[in-house]
């Protein structure tokens, strides 16, 4: 049976008779490999600020998001108190950022979790069992991927209604076919290796075979396969709120901040950029992110 992720790989005793090297585990000598690719610990960095910042954002935030001052409105950063200046509205934009990566980051988890859930059932499935099934699932995948993924995400989130609720489950159906594709690529190359087989002419049951055998070893396609599935779900929440399809005013979502602030471009350029800065470094970490991880967990990518 392949390695498991937490098994220890003992190294073997020096050549002039003296004691064996410590033994490495498999997660630290990942651990070593990802700490190589700067770009790779930068993304985490991101990514742990954007948490840390959505955690603490009651704490950080200096005014309320939702309150209005209209004397103030589009103040200039670093006037008026107002650090990165205030919008239409004269509500603080500092605020509303750090609010914002909350509403950014919950939609990401949850369309994340409906993509990965929905496509590794149909994945794994498909993988599988293969033959009339695995063509007919496919194929429907295939007609999904067909459609461009914003464009469905609107179709469906016009047909559901305009909220933050339906542009989660939107976004969660657009990136099923991704996932089970990934998913089902590792079950076929997983399910014709020896242990299965093994475990198959034992006796094993079809549910101990996928989720016993198969799954554990289709770990590591998966965990990459989220991180940048979780960098898309952030541009399409945010794109889905900038055309009034998702995040409803005033909620401080980023992609709604953008869209409000369209018409003051040309005379105040801070109301649009600074959320569009942050949408640009949480799209960032999470892509690199994924790009270390897959150095670090693609057999293939191994120096």
């Amino acid at each position: 049976m392949p390695t498991s992720i937490l098994e220890s790989a003992t190294s073997p005793p020096a050549a002039n008779g003296s004691a064996p090297l410590p033994e490495i585990s498999l997660l630290h000598e990942q651990w070593l490999q990802f700490r190589k690719s700067k770009s790779a610990l930068f993304g985490l960095l991101l990514i742990v600020i954007f948490f840390l910042l959505a955690l603490f954002a009651p704490a950080l935030a200096p005014d309320d998001p939702l309150r209005q001052h209209l004397p103030a409105s589009l103040t200039g950063p670093l006037q008026g108190g107002y650090l990165l200046g205030s919008d239409d509205l004269g509500r603080d934009i500092l605020s509303r950022i750090l609010f914002g990566s909350r509403i950014s980051l919950m939609v990401g988890a949850i369309s994340v979790s409906i993509s990965l859930v929905a496509g590794g059932v149909v994945g794994l499935v498909a993988g599988y069992f293969g033959g009339t099934l695995d063509l007919v699932v496919m194929r429907g995948i295939d007609v999904m991927m067909a459609f461009p993924s914003i464009l469905l995400a609107i179709v469906i989130c016009a047909t559901l209604g305009p909220s933050l609720q339906n542009a989660m489950i939107a976004i969660g159906v657009i990136g099923i076919p991704s996932i089970a594709r990934v998913i089902r690529a590792s079950v076929l190359a997983e399910k014709e290796l020896d242990y299965v087989t093994a475990e198959r002419s034992l006796g094993a049951s079809h549910l101990r075979l996928i989720f016993s055998a198969i799954l554990p070893n289709c770990v590591a396609p998966i965990i990459v396969q989220g991180t940048l599935a979780y960098a898309g779900a952030i541009i399409s929440a945010a794109s889905l709120s900038f055309l009034g399809l998702g995040a409803q005013p005033p909620a401080p979502e980023w992609g709604a901040m953008v869209s409000s602030g369209k018409e003051y471009i040309s005379t105040a350029w801070w109301v649009i950029t600074f959320p569009g800065l942050a949408i640009l470094f949480a799209v960032l970490g999470f892509n690199l992110l994924g790009d270390g991880l897959r150095d670090v967990l693609d057999p293939r990518m191994k120096e």
